[in-house]
């Protein structure tokens, strides 16, 4: 139930706080990598089988950056194109 308009939210879990399913998946998960050797288990996988390994990498890297370019001396960016002609002889 949501709070009448114009009164505090009290009680319920913190912002950010996971549920308890979610905590003690990720504890068990831990557990798991570090008895199967954690970063050399790791390590062995990203040699064994590349494919895996990067696909994992992919979800746990950030799939958004977000960043700021600036040109010469913190100034706008400038974007030249250039074009290359080929001249068949």
């Amino acid at each position: 139930m949501s709070p009448r308009k114009g009164q505090p939210k009290v009680g319920g879990r913190q912002k950010g706080t996971p549920n308890k399913l979610t905590a003690s998946v990720k504890e068990a998960i831990e557990a798991a990598f570090r008895g199967v050797g954690g970063a050399e288990y790791l390590m062995r996988q990203a040699e064994e089988n590349p494919q895996a390994f990067l696909t994992l990498l992919g979800k746990i890297i950030p799939a958004q950056v977000q960043a700021e370019l600036t040109g010469k001396d913190g100034g706008p960016l400038a974007i030249q194109r250039i074009e290359r002609v080929v001249v068949n002889k």
